[in-house]
């Protein structure tokens, strides 16, 4: 089977770096598995990675989408299948980067997926979700598949939509079919690197990230985007940062309530993407502070486990 790399882990564990210095030394390429960072002009929000911090690695799925189209797990796929296919074309290893966990295995077990919809049931629950909020909707979804209420943010209000559309239209949990198709062999000589810090630290990392990003001149970004005729209804626009900028930005919460919710809300994405690692099998956890935070010692381990057949 052919080689592919997954390298993932919570956000601003430290990815991005680790992942140019293993490219540079396997002759390998990126997919970035980020569904904000797909998208042009959303820079600072996603801590997207810069051209001059890729060192001529090349990336794929990053700025390929305006803030206006959709993006979910069929499209990430499709792209992420074609990328792999042209990477092995050079005769170079295709590295999935990123920290969304269903993206990663949706490639990696080439997952099928019901694109069956029914865009009646999507436009009331759409009208639910206007009229009675997210909550009301998170509510409805935990009646009828609790492990999907506990895995989707209350926020991610197309995530519940489409959750709930999946029971109305198959009669049952849309996350038992996502567990059956789980189980499928993986099609790929995968080997999967999950890279993790101490909590605190990876806590206090978040934190000093969003100042970053605030210092960067992310209310700007977001405004400018407003400006353009987004908002919070658009896939885009949802990710941590941009929602709670937009609530700044529509006078719902202060600037200092809005860069808390940021910290408070990236801390909890990042225990949840956790919790999704802790269940995948086959996979290698490479804890930094094992390693002295030493990246070349890291990096060895990971390409002792690469080369190890």
């Amino acid at each position: 089977m052919d080689k592919l790399i997954v390298l993932t882990g919570p956000t601003a564990v430290g990815k991005t770096e680790l992942s140019i210095k293993l490219a540079n030394k396997i002759n390998g390429e990126i997919i970035s598995a980020d569904s904000i960072q797909v998208y042009k002009n959303l820079d600072i929000g996603s801590a997207k990675i810069t051209i001059e911090e890729m060192q001529n690695v090349k990336h794929y799925l990053v700025d390929v989408l305006n803030p206006t189209e959709d993006f979910n797990i069929y499209i990430f796929k499709e792209m992420a299948k074609k990328a792999i296919k042209e990477i092995q074309a050079k005769g170079k290893i295709p590295i999935i980067v990123g920290g969304t966990g269903f993206y990663i295995q949706s490639v990696i077990y080439d997952i099928s997926f019901s694109k069956e919809d029914n865009s009646i049931i999507r436009e009331e629950l759409e009208q639910i979700a206007r009229i009675k909020g997210n909550e009301f909707l998170h509510n409805e979804l935990k009646k009828i598949d609790k492990v999907s209420a506990e895995k989707i943010h209350p926020n991610n209000v197309k995530r519940i939509i489409r959750a709930i559309e999946y029971y109305k239209l198959n009669n049952r949990p849309i996350s038992q079919h996502n567990e059956e198709e789980s189980i499928k062999e993986a099609v790929f000589n995968t080997k999967y690197f999950v890279l993790n810090d101490k909590r605190e630290l990876l806590y206090d990392r978040i934190d000093r990230r969003v100042d970053k990003m605030i210092e960067l001149g992310l209310v700007d970004e977001v405004k400018s985007l407003m400006d353009s005729g987004l908002d919070s209804t658009y896939n885009s626009m949802q990710g941590i940062g941009y929602k709670e900028i937009i609530e700044y930005l529509d006078g719902k919460c202060t600037l200092d309530e809005a860069i808390n919710n940021i910290k408070k809300n990236t801390r909890h994405f990042a225990k949840r993407q956790l919790t999704w690692f802790r269940r995948e099998q086959n996979v290698n956890w490479i804890e930094k502070y094992q390693y002295d935070y030493d990246d070349e010692r890291i990096l060895s381990k990971m390409i002792e486990v690469i080369e190890n057949d």
